[in-house]
């Protein structure tokens, strides 16, 4: 019955939508990366568009003024990994915050040692545990480079939905936790050697920080530049694909 409701409830908040038709056109045709959806895809993303922009607060800070246009640039494609999922894989925290530019959060943690450290380097996104994601609106354009701080900060929160980000997401029954683990372990290793020999790839020098962060730059890479995650890594790619169901690459638009 509860999904019945929910069902209904949902409808109810898309039909009673007032989203307007030029302004969602617009935004489909600045980002290159969803124009192989099919007429179904975008229709669904649409809809979760409209429930996201209902259960979530997006606005701007440090003097930015973000107008229904730029609202919808950054949840087309912070709804792109959930097309096939459900927008209930955002649940638990209600706030996006965009910044004009990088911001400078100040962090504080401990060395063995127990001295504390103050950190301040500028960011171009971050996503709190059960808390809000904030962006960069200088970073929220797209870009030709398979570069999308939307994308990766939304799968860091996928990623938290059972913990920490950590480059292992509540997986799909059906899906094996050893196949993830033997591909995405075996390819942040590989990958690490990589940057440490200074190798150029397609992917983002920034993956090798941590398994968390490779699952999320890969993710972006996925759904912006996905022959490039097949060149080098096709296990990640297709146990990416199993996770967001979803084949980019089949898609013929990139």
């Amino acid at each position: 019955m509860w999904e019945a409701l929910k069902r209904w409830w949902r409808a109810r908040i898309i039909a009673r939508a007032s989203l307007d038709s030029a302004q969602w056109q617009r935004t489909l045709g600045r980002l290159p990366f969803l124009h192989g959806l099919s007429a179904a895809e975008r229709e669904r993303l649409r809809q979760s568009v409209i429930l996201f922009l209902h259960h979530k607060s997006i606005h701007g800070a440090g003097g930015l003024e973000l107008d229904a246009e730029m609202q919808l640039l950054i949840a087309a494609q912070a709804c792109l990994p959930i097309l096939n999922l459900d927008i209930d894989y955002y649940r638990g925290w209600v706030e996006v915050i965009v910044y004009p530019d990088e911001f400078v959060p100040r962090f504080q943690y401990s060395d063995e040692a127990g001295v504390v450290h103050t950190e301040r380097e500028p960011h171009a996104g971050e996503a709190w545990l059960q808390g809000p994601v904030i962006l960069s609106w200088a970073d929220v354009a797209p870009s030709a480079d398979g570069v999308n701080v939307v994308v990766h900060e939304f799968a860091h929160k996928l990623d938290m939905l059972n913990g920490d980000a950590n480059g292992f997401p509540p997986l799909h029954r059906g899906m094996s936790r050893e196949a993830w683990s033997n591909a995405f372990d075996s390819a942040y290793a590989d990958f690490c050697r990589r940057v440490e020999a200074g190798r150029e790839d397609a992917i983002d020098p920034y993956a090798a920080e941590s398994p968390g962060e490779f699952f999320a730059v890969l993710s972006e890479a996925f759904f912006e530049t996905p022959h490039a995650v097949i060149g080098l890594y096709p296990q990640v790619y297709d146990q990416l694909r199993r996770f967001y169901r979803q084949d980019p690459a089949a898609r013929g638009a990139m």
